[in-house]
């Protein structure tokens, strides 16, 4: 039997298929798409020749440490395609993602390409929404007002809502933009969109980890073999 390790890498290698010369990557945050950045860095020694944009500091220094040309979104503010991992992924691709905290960056670049791919083991895959905590990248000032004003989206969508505060040790966890996390548990999520409009409503709210409409296929490794899933 596979270990998860096994899988997260045939996930990896797969979407490698997607990547052709001369493009401009996304590159996103997690074990999953590590994975693939080793599987990546192989071919760019083979010479393919691409430039990565990374989600995060994480995935910044992996990708330099390995051999990946790395530029940012600044210099290349439009990319062909971006890979990245998830947290939880539905039937019609819509993704729970920030796990790993990157969630802002992550769905910029996401935003930023042409077409996003989701590598991940079949672990992620559910029917609906909600059982991994959602993450909310919120603006240090205000943070109770912000944290009280979810709790009144979830209490409008009849919602539970069990929000924590995300933390690094003894201290706050801090983003690589500088804000504070919540996951919020609001149990299974019937209508994401709703939720995304509700809370991108609420000002100190950054971002949120829902990504809807973003994903246009998911490489899913199973114990069975890789199976491509399309929006």
């Amino acid at each position: 039997m596979a270990s998860a390790e096994e899988l997260k890498r045939a996930a990896g290698e797969a979407a490698l298929a997607h990547v052709e010369d001369g493009m401009r990557l996304g590159i996103g945050t997690g074990t999953t798409a590590e994975a693939f950045v080793r599987a990546l860095a192989v071919k760019v020694k083979d010479g393919l020749t691409v430039t990565g944009v990374s989600t995060s500091e994480r995935t910044e220094r992996l990708c330099r440490e390995v051999g990946v040309p790395m530029a940012t979104l600044e210099n290349v503010p439009q990319l062909d395609l971006t890979v990245d991992g998830a947290d939880e992924i539905d039937s019609r691709l819509r993704l729970v993602k920030g796990g790993g905290g990157a969630l802002l960056r992550e769905k910029i670049v996401a935003a930023a390409s042409k077409r996003m791919i989701v590598v991940a083991d079949e672990s992620k895959l559910v029917d609906t929404l909600g059982a991994f905590p959602l993450p909310i990248e919120i603006n240090g000032f205000g943070m109770i007002a912000t944290y009280l004003a979810i709790q009144d989206v979830a209490r409008r969508l009849e919602l539970p809502c069990d929000l924590t505060l995300r933390r690094d040790g003894e201290t706050p966890f801090i983003t690589d933009s500088g804000h504070l996390i919540l996951d919020a548990s609001f149990g299974r999520i019937p209508d994401p969109q709703a939720l995304s409009r509700a809370l991108h409503d609420v000002p100190g709210v950054v971002e949120h980890g829902l990504f809807l409409g973003l994903a246009s296929e998911a490489v899913i490794a199973t114990r069975g073999g890789v199976r491509h899933l399309t929006a």
